[in-house]
């Protein structure tokens, strides 16, 4: 019985993740990009400026769900390359190098970029608006 309401929440609670992920991500770019939420604003033409918007446009899409596998595939990739530029030479372990953040964003982009923009999202409403079937 209990499984079987876990399992009805399933496509809600995937969509409610992915719209976390995307608006917190789009929060990291919008602190770089306009200084919010206490952040500081970088140099747009510079490393942590194209990270801004990354972050920014990325974030976006995955939380309405519009272009979602490609904008996590490169914000995935972005996570990456933060990890292993700023993070892995510290220390060996996420916990010690406060990498954990960004290896949580990669993997939760890579999940979300083999799912897809979900059942509650602008890519299932593009797919098919004139038939009432929504799905990836």
């Amino acid at each position: 019985m209990t499984l079987r309401i876990l399992s009805r929440l399933a496509t809600p609670m995937y969509n409610l993740m992915r719209f976390a992920f995307g608006l917190l991500f789009l929060c990291h770019g919008a602190q770089k990009l306009f200084g919010w939420f206490g952040g500081q604003r970088v140099e747009l033409a510079g490393l942590m400026g194209v990270g801004g918007v990354i972050e920014f446009v990325g974030g976006f899409l995955i939380a309405i769900g519009l272009f979602t596998r490609p904008a996590a595939f490169i914000c995935a990739g972005q996570m990456a390359v933060a990890y292993l530029m700023f993070h892995a030479a510290k220390a060996p372990l996420p916990i010690q190098n406060q990498g954990e953040l960004a290896l949580l964003y990669l993997f939760a982009f890579l999940y979300i970029m083999t799912h897809g923009g979900g059942l509650w999202s602008v890519d299932a409403y593009i797919e098919a608006p004139d038939t009432g079937v929504r799905g990836v």
